[in-house]
């Protein structure tokens, strides 16, 4: 298993829940868990996912979320589990 966290940050809108499950089903990319929250009209949206099946590079997918947050209005950033677990250590 290959676990990344992905965050989502921007205004409410409707579908950006729909469109980025969308792009990772579309890319066998496995949700294992998910939460959000929308305070004063601000989403947000943290995940880690299983990207062990997709075919593409980590690379070419979190520059394809990145462009699907700015075609939708939000924010998309992509972190390997690792890596986020050593630079949140204390």
């Amino acid at each position: 298993m290959e676990r990344t966290i992905i965050t989502v940050v921007g205004k409410d809108t409707v579908g950006i829940i729909a469109k980025v499950c969308t792009y990772l089903a579309e890319n066998e990319i496995n949700i294992l868990d998910i939460s959000q929250t929308i305070v004063q009209g601000y989403f947000n949206m943290m995940m880690i996912v299983d990207t062990g099946s997709m075919s593409k590079s980590f690379g070419d997918m979190s520059d394809e979320l990145t462009s699907l947050g700015e075609k939708i209005g939000v924010v998309i950033k992509c972190q390997k589990e690792e890596i986020f677990d050593k630079m949140h250590r204390i």
